[in-house]
């Protein structure tokens, strides 16, 4: 009895034994089998994939979870599933990819663009009527030069229409009688004046013969020969041109026909042209234009005023000097001189050489040296002294702006368009001076109030009547 139980306790325990072992391998067996498959799935998603080992990854992780008792992670999704694609990076805005430089210069030059076809049309437009500007720009200048007469009649009482009425007829029947001067001037010495040339230029021929230029007579007959075949055949562009005389002349009594008109309508109501034109005026830019018209009236008067005292001084002064070396027609050639000094730097050179050639061709080389001299004297007294005297502070114009203007002035509208561009630009200097300073009003006025030393410089001075 004492033996079967102890042979049954063995046979118990070794089945125990056997039933632990088995059990630790079937644990062994089905650890295997996971890790198995998780290594082959990962080299199918490596192989479909060419080559990702995003799946070795996954088996240490796998694994790691097994052996702590944790799931597995979820397997991946089959190859042949589609993987969206990776979103592309966002890209900078244009124009900021743009260097600084290069858009201030193409801000700059697209409103450059406009504003030069702005002035290309505008040029278009004058140039289709310009008769009718150029008799207007002439009618202003006059007014400029006869408005501050009606002024003065108006202090005195009179009328208005009758102020207008009498300055305009004075103003128009001295221009007629300067005119008619110049003509009967020039009809009653063309004849001597036709001798004197002639002998003029026989004295010249004899001159350049005896002169250390080596100058032969078959020369001279040869430069003959040349202008006269040059007369000829130039014939009917002479004809035509005479032809065409007659279309000047009506347009010449037209645009004088127009300019008396518009003086006389500027001298009677130019305040309240001037009042309509700025209700076409934009209400934003209205002040600034309003306050900028009587500064640039102020300026066209104080140039034609000046001018013309200018003018007048150049005609007696040289027409004096040529009048006293017997140079004929000295008293037409001064009104000359007076109406081209309204051309600056320009007009003064060819009055001036007009002077010179006809003292040349008729009294000789010594008397047209004087002559010369004359010229230079007169221009130097007026560009040095006369100029900066009577015209002032009034017409700040740059001598490069001047000739610029004139030559400009003279390509698109001819001697008058060289007559009007110095007047042209003078008032635009001061039209723009008065609106850039305006502009800058409203920044000065929200200013904070300067302090400390600088106070004394900028803040206005109170003045108190004495006690």
């Amino acid at each position: 009895m004492s033996r079967v139980p102890g042979w049954l306790g063995r046979l118990g325990a070794g089945l125990t034994a056997m039933g632990d072992r088995l059990n630790a391998r079937r644990a062994q067996a089905e650890k295997d089998d996971d890790f198995g498959e998780g290594d082959d799935f990962g080299r199918s998603n490596a192989t479909d994939r060419g080559g990702n080992d995003s799946a070795g990854a996954d088996t240490p992780a796998a694994s790691t979870a097994t052996a702590n008792g944790t799931p597995p992670p979820p397997p991946s999704p089959p190859s042949d599933t589609p993987v969206a694609a990776p979103a592309p990076a966002a890209r900078p805005d244009p124009a900021a990819a743009v260097p600084w430089g290069m858009r201030v210069a193409a801000e700059a030059g697209w409103r450059l663009l406009v504003l030069a076809g702005t002035v290309w049309v505008l040029m278009r437009v004058i140039s289709a009527v310009q008769l009718v500007v150029l008799a207007f720009v002439a009618a202003l200048l006059i007014t400029a030069l006869l408005q501050p007469t009606v002024a003065r009649l108006r202090r005195y009482g009179v009328p208005r229409g009758l102020a207008t009425a009498l300055t305009a007829t004075l103003g128009f029947v001295v221009m007629g009688l300067v005119g008619w001067f110049v003509v009967w001037q020039v009809m009653e010495n063309i004849d001597n004046l036709s001798d004197q040339v002639q002998d003029g230029i026989d004295e010249l021929q004899r001159w350049l013969l005896n002169s250390p230029f080596h100058v032969t007579e078959d020369q001279i007959k040869d430069i003959a020969k040349s202008l006269r075949e040059a007369v000829g055949a130039n014939t009917d562009e002479i004809t035509s041109a005479g032809l065409e005389g007659v279309t000047v002349i009506v347009e010449a009594l037209t645009g004088i026909l127009l300019t008396m008109f518009s003086t006389l309508f500027l001298l009677y109501d130019g305040k309240r042209i001037w009042q309509w034109t700025l209700k076409l005026v934009p209400a934003a830019a209205r002040p600034g234009v309003a306050g900028a018209g009587p500064r640039a009236w102020r300026t066209l008067t104080a140039y034609v005023r000046g001018t013309v005292i200018v003018a007048l001084i150049d005609a007696i002064f040289i027409g004096l000097g040529i009048f006293f070396l017997d140079v004929p027609m000295a008293v037409p050639l001064a009104v000359f001189i007076f109406l081209f000094a309204f051309i600056p730097l320009v007009g003064a050179v060819v009055s001036g050489a007009l002077a010179v050639v006809v003292a040349l061709v008729t009294q000789g080389v010594f008397t047209a040296v004087m002559a010369l001299i004359v010229v230079l004297a007169v221009q130097q007294i007026e560009g040095h002294i006369l100029q900066p005297f009577i015209l002032g502070r009034a017409v700040r114009v740059h001598p490069l702006a001047v000739v610029l203007s004139v030559a400009a002035g003279g390509m698109v509208a001819g001697i008058g368009g060289a007559v009007v561009a110095v007047p042209l630009v003078a008032v635009t200097n001061t039209v723009v001076g008065y609106l850039r300073s305006y502009s800058q009003e409203p920044a000065l006025r929200t200013s904070p109030v300067p302090r400390g030393a600088t106070a004394t410089g900028v803040a206005p001075v109170e003045h108190r009547p004495p006690s």
